[in-house]
Order: structure tokens, then C-alpha cells, then sequence
């Protein structure tokens, strides 16, 4: 296993971060116990959940992956110490957490109490807010005119941003936190907040998960080279487009017990002919060098400059296996020049 610096915070994550959001839907707690046990002998660290878990998102489900994660560290005390436990709290949007409202000081604060309480520890290593209050070109929204940016009240998001770095500081103070970072933000966003933390003494962010595969690339090269010289670090999420890159909902096939199988909270508002055209090439590509698309594309975000560590998530111990194995395949220059081509011949199609 290979690992980097977790930012400006000196902490080594390794580059595998095992992502645990199917937890509580589609996987139980023994799978849980079985993929933390073999994913922590493969020398992954880094374990990341978030407070709004498992996924599809429902009232139901609220709080489940975390429960699961810390049913787990009950019964494995000895190994607190050696992962580093990230979870997110939920913005707006929900109507289930906290009524749907925007993330504030006060609800920070009820709400690293409620995820240390589910995740049975007395710290979390990093904490993220799992998306901005206000829209941000994510979730599917990053098409030119999409989203308005001319209507969004500057000086009124800045001040929110000071008073969750302010809540995020007492969190530190009190030893409930170690680190902060970001999801789902942009450029700006992370500016305002890097700025903001010199400025008042705050709390420095340490690092941004954003959707990023190679369907989704918007990130590339602006957001990842401010990461870069910024000394934030990249954490990719959704690596496989939900699973999408392996090929297996080609043709409009549905395997059951797989994330298309069930109900999306937005529809399967990807499955599109300009997605699955992308999906089809790309998975020829990797029958064309004897390798699964699964491994090919969880290698070739492991390899673009700037990425710190990918989060891989899986509902089966033989997928696992092969993720974890993916980071260990070496890439032609054959093969990165046919995903050069590609990404030319279907530019954003995710």
C-alpha cells in the first residue's frame, strides 16, 4: 500500500480510502466487519462515512453506516489509533436532518456530538461539510447555465462560512476534532475558506472529496492545481461513476441488489445515450489491454497528478479485492494515451 500526506495536516492516509456509504442498505453489519478486517490487512488507513449514511439517503437509514462503523471500533478498541476515521455533516436539502436547513454553527456543533455518539470514539481525524449551503455545480448541476452564481448573496455565505470555521474551532479546542476539510466545493468556496482561516486564526482545511472519475473530470486541471498549491488534499469520490464504468448497466440492465436497482432520491438522471456511448467505449478500451474497466479506472485516477488518496466503496468482498488490487496496477503509456483519446471523444459526458 502506498500513501501521501493528508495536506497541511501531516497526517499519512494510504491512497486506498474505503468508503462506507452501502453500509446499513446494502451491506450488513458482518459485511462490514469483513471488508474493515481485510481492507485494514491490505494496509488501508483511511475509513471515510458520513452522518447521512447509508445511501439512497432516507429517514430510515439515517445514521446507519456510522452505527455500523462504531459497532465495529467497540469491538476493535486496539485499532482506533490506526485509521483515520472521516465522516461529513449533511447540508441542506434533507428534509429528514435537521429539517432540511442550512448547516449553522449550532447545528455543527449538535451534529459532531450525534456522529461521535453513533461512531462509539471521542474524535474524529477529519470532518467535512458534505456540501456548501449554498448550490454548488455538483451532484449532476455543471452544465453551462445550470445554476445561477450572479444571484447568490456574497457577503451573506462568507458569514456562514466564518461561524461553521468558528464552530469547527471549538470542535478542535475540545479535542472532538483533529482535522477539517470540504465536499462538493469549488474553487471560490475553498478560497473564502483558507482565507477566512488566516485571517481570524481559524482552522485550516486540510482537504476536498469531489466526484471525479473519468467521466467526470471537471476538476481537472483547475480545482486540482489550487489543491496542489494550496497544500489541500484531493480525495476522489465515486471513482467507478457509481459503479457505471464497470459496464454492467449497459443495455439498460439492472443486476439486483446493485445502486440502479433501487430508487434514486433524483432519478437515474445519468443514464443517458451520451453516458452510456462513453461507458461502452471505455469498457472496450479495457478488454483492448486484457484488463477489467473496473481496475483501469480506479488506476487512472490513482495516477493523475494531484490526487492525494481515492475512495473506493464495494457491496461484495470480491470487488473489494479487486479495487484495492487496482491501485497497484501499473499503466501503460499505450494505455494512458487510449484514455487520453477517449476523454477527447466524450468530453463530460457524466
Amino acid at each position: 500500500m502506498q500513501y501521501s500526506v493528508l495536506g497541511s495536516s501531516n497526517v499519512e492516509v494510504s491512497r486506498v480510502c474505503l468508503g462506507t456509504m452501502t453500509w446499513g442498505c446494502q451491506n450488513t453489519q458482518a459485511d462490514a466487519d469483513a471488508q474493515l478486517d481485510y481492507a485494514l490487512a491490505q494496509g488501508v488507513n483511511f475509513i471515510d462515512t458520513a452522518e447521512m449514511y447509508a445511501i439512497p439517503p432516507t429517514a430510515e437509514t439515517y445514521g446507519a453506516t456510522e452505527r455500523i462503523i462504531g459497532h465495529w471500533l467497540s469491538r476493535n478498541r486496539h485499532q482506533r489509533g490506526n485509521i483515520v476515521l472521516a465522516s461529513k455533516m449533511a447540508g441542506n436539502g434533507l428534509a429528514h436532518v435537521r429539517g432540511g436547513g442550512d448547516m449553522t454553527p449550532a447545528t455543527l456543533l449538535q451534529a459532531v456530538d450525534a456522529s461521535l455518539t453513533r461512531l462509539q470514539t471521542d474524535y474524529l481525524d477529519l470532518y467535512q461539510l458534505h456540501w456548501p449551503n449554498r448550490v454548488s455545480p455538483h451532484f449532476g448541476k455543471h452544465s453551462v447555465g445550470r445554476i445561477g452564481f450572479t444571484q447568490v448573496n456574497t457577503e451573506q455565505q462568507t458569514e456562514q462560512m466564518l461561524g461553521l470555521l468558528q464552530a469547527l474551532d471549538s470542535c478542535v479546542k475540545a479535542g472532538k476534532i483533529r482535522f477539517c476539510g470540504l465536499s462538493n466545493e469549488t474553487p471560490w468556496g475553498i478560497s473564502q475558506y483558507l482565507r477566512l482561516s488566516a485571517e481570524h486564526n481559524l482552522p485550516r482545511m486540510v482537504s476536498i472529496q469531489n466526484e471525479f472519475s473519468v467521466l467526470h473530470s471537471k476538476d481537472w486541471p483547475y480545482l486540482i492545481e489550487q489543491c496542489v498549491h494550496d497544500n489541500i488534499a484531493y480525495l476522489p469520490w465515486s471513482p467507478l461513476a457509481g459503479g457505471a464504468l464497470s459496464g454492467k448497466y449497459l443495455g439498460g440492465a439492472r443486476p439486483k441488489g446493485t445502486r440502479w436497482s433501487m430508487l434514486q432520491r433524483n432519478g437515474l438522471f445519468r443514464d443517458t445515450p451520451q453516458s452510456n456511448s462513453a461507458i461502452a467505449a471505455f469498457t472496450e478500451l479495457a478488454q483492448s489491454h486484457n484488463v477489467s474497466a473496473t481496475s483501469l479506472a480506479l488506476a487512472w485516477v490513482n495516477q493523475v497528478d494531484g490526487v492525494t488518496a481515492t475512495i473506493i466503496g464495494a457491496t461484495s468482498m470480491a470487488q473489494l479485492q479487486q479495487n484495492i488490487a487496482a491501485f497497484s496496477r501499473p499503466l501503460t503509456l499505450a494505455m494512458l494515451d487510449d484514455i487520453a483519446l477517449l476523454l477527447q471523444q466524450h468530453p463530460a459526458p457524466f
